[in-house]
């Protein structure tokens, strides 16, 4: 598959929202069709989270997080359909990151500056580079404020949850939904309440409330305003 790459008429589509509103699913999907390059911004602190978690370092310890940083080497790979593969010091963590407990270190670590500000770089040269449709929690308000599209994907908890909980069930993940739905709200509290780069929706953003529409009508959604404003 051909990508779009760096030009005048580059596309910049900004997915934000809480977790398991399906935006990596709607993002992978809409960036195969238009022939985008995905960005998975989440899966970028799930890496951090994982090397801490690794390390035995706790998920809140700030400082012995940030010192891990200059250890890290991070890179994104593409496979030859397009999907994002995730590689921490050489190794393929893509399938390791999905781990629950993976969830919260993210979420932790995600709301430390250093980190914050050891991955922005990374995330602003791939749109740089390419045409992308970019999916994560503040890349409408900080990652991509000038991003010629943001859409606020968002559902409600109780069906995030149960979407969370078959998705992690079906990679053999064993948990349980009372588990997945905890894990959620705690992450959305700290998600929304970090002081730095909080979950928020963009003022300029479409808001695609996915709670009444299945999979594949929350993706004719999302191309229709993709296709609109871009006119592909």
């Amino acid at each position: 598959m051909e990508y779009m790459s760096k030009s005048d008429n580059k596309i910049s589509v900004a997915l934000d929202g809480p977790a398991g509103a399906g935006k990596s699913t709607l993002a992978k999907r809409a960036a195969k069709h238009f022939g985008l390059i995905y960005v998975d911004t989440g899966a970028l602190y799930r890496c951090i989270g994982l090397y801490a978690f690794r390390r035995g370092v706790d998920s809140k310890d700030s400082e012995s997080v940030t010192e891990l940083l200059p250890d890290i080497k991070l890179d994104i790979k593409y496979d030859d359909t397009g999907t994002q593969k995730m590689i921490l010091c050489g190794e393929d963590v893509t399938e390791d990151i999905r781990q629950p407990q993976i969830s919260t270190y993210a979420s932790d670590v995600s709301a430390m500056p250093p980190v914050r500000s050891f991955l922005l770089f990374m995330q602003q040269d791939m749109a740089t580079r390419y045409s992308v449709v970019m999916d994560g929690r503040d890349i409408g308000t900080v990652v991509l404020p000038n991003a010629g599209l943001k859409v606020f994907i968002t559902a409600d908890a109780q069906v995030r949850s149960k979407r969370r909980f078959i998705e992690l069930s079906e990679k053999g993940i064993k948990t349980t939904h009372d588990e997945v739905h905890s894990d959620m709200c705690t992450r959305d509290k700290n998600d929304s309440e970090r002081e730095i780069a909080p979950l928020k929706m963009a003022s300029d953003a479409v808001l695609l409330d996915t709670t009444e529409l299945n999979l594949d009508q929350s993706f004719d959604a999302l191309c229709e305003l993709i296709s609109e404003r871009f006119g592909i």
